[in-house]
């Protein structure tokens, strides 16, 4: 049976609630009859006993009947805290099929890409596959950290707009910049401003890369040489070298022949490496901000501690962050020692899932991990990651502002 009130192929959240699991069966009932009669669904009311599942026309009769129910934790949900990836986690097509579904999130890229003026036009041109030119590739500093600015903004803007209120927001590298910004740090034109100064000053840097490698970084010191260093600290045995490409390619080597696993990582800049002391100053002659205080906690990557105020309106703490060492793994274990946490990436490739399910909390279900984009452009559909990570947070317990039910049902 196709169900009228969803669009053919189309994802759909469906929530419903219950003070017990009487009120909860009667209100999943209510939900199927309107999807049968073709009426909108049920605005749900609140309850502890709460189930949700994301369909489509062609299963959401079937898919409704088998969807668990979940009850709310007497003393309430777990927080939710932010994590925003930085470069690595682009692929080709991200996120462009939600900037056609989602309107608060293509306003949030707009806002960002417009901001960014001539360049930040003819990158959205580029990304949605409009655009006449031969492009930059997609792993080139210029269009990723723009591309990828504009993205997790705009999935941290559709987070907050379905009313959740995070108790903590981490970014990695660019990433970080990006949580300032949703927390009202910098406006969107002080971050843009900063980004431009540090991908401009960095562009410069002869090519390097990144490596992922399936080691600690302690065991990696004596394999470190010229100006390859200690890229990022993401987790137990999984750190990131960078450096110039063809010193990066020996250390690479070594590595392999002792039976190290490495994977290169999408970049070609070595980022966070010696080689990037050049762009330093340049980068920190380019800040322009005047930081207000924080709407919700932020904490560094690079340091492990919240934000300070001294932090947030220093240029050269800024300007740094392309050469420092990022020590992701040490900041999320610090973030989650202050409770358990919903982790929710946003952003594209789940690069910062794979690091938070080494966590010791999230392994062991204390606390969870969400994302608001499949893992590439071959998984399920932008807006069905978004609507899921959406029915997970409402499972547990929090009220969203959601568009999802239109007009309630009597």
């Amino acid at each position: 049976m196709t169900v009228t009130g969803i669009a053919h192929g189309a994802a759909r959240l469906l929530r419903w609630a219950g003070v017990d699991p009487a009120g909860e069966r009667a209100a999943r009932a209510r939900v199927a009859d309107a999807l049968r009669a073709g009426a909108p669904t049920p605005r749900p009311v609140p309850g502890p006993m709460r189930g949700a599942v994301v369909t489509t026309a062609a299963r959401a009769l079937d898919d409704l009947a088998a969807a668990p129910v979940r009850q709310v934790p007497v003393d309430g949900p777990r927080p939710v805290a932010l994590l925003l990836p930085g470069q690595g986690s682009q692929y080709h097509g991200m996120a462009t099929g939600l900037y056609r579904d989602e309107p608060v999130f293509r306003a949030a890229v707009d806002d960002v890409l417009e901001t960014w003026g001539a360049e930040g036009e003819a990158i959205r041109a580029d990304w949605l596959g409009t655009g006449t030119g031969p492009g930059i590739p997609i792993d080139d500093v210029r269009r990723a950290q723009p591309l990828l600015f504009a993205v997790d903004h705009g999935l941290g803007r559709l987070l907050l707009s379905w009313g959740v209120t995070p108790v903590e927001a981490l970014g990695h590298s660019a990433g970080e910049v990006v949580a300032a910004t949703l927390a009202g740090v910098f406006t969107v034109a002080e971050a843009v401003t900063l980004m431009r100064g540090r991908v401009r000053a960095a562009a410069p840097i002869p090519p390097g890369g990144m490596l992922a490698v399936a080691a600690s970084a302690d065991t990696l010191v004596p394999y470190l040489s010229g100006q390859v260093g200690v890229a990022a600290v993401n987790a137990a045995r999984r750190t990131t070298l960078a450096g110039p490409s063809a010193e990066l390619a020996v250390v690479a080597a070594r590595l392999a022949f002792d039976g190290v696993t490495v994977r290169p990582i999408p970049a070609t800049t070595p980022f966070h490496s010696p080689a990037m002391e050049p762009a330093v100053a340049a980068a920190e002659l380019a800040f322009d901000a005047s930081p207000r205080p924080a709407r919700f906690p932020v904490r560094s990557g690079y340091t492990g501690r919240l934000l300070t105020a001294d932090d947030a309106g220093s240029a050269r703490f800024w300007a740094r962050q392309i050469a420092d060492t990022v020590r992701f793994g040490p900041a999320l274990t610090a973030l989650l020692d202050g409770g358990d946490r919903l982790l929710v990436e946003c952003g594209p490739g789940r690069v910062l899932s794979a690091f938070a399910f080494q966590q010791r909390a999230v392994r062991t279900g204390r606390s969870a991990v969400l994302s608001m984009l499949p893992g590439d452009q071959s998984d399920h559909s932008d807006r069905s990651a978004a609507l899921g990570v959406a029915a997970a947070l409402w499972r547990e317990g929090h009220d969203l502002v959601l568009d999802d039910q239109p007009a309630t049902v009597s």
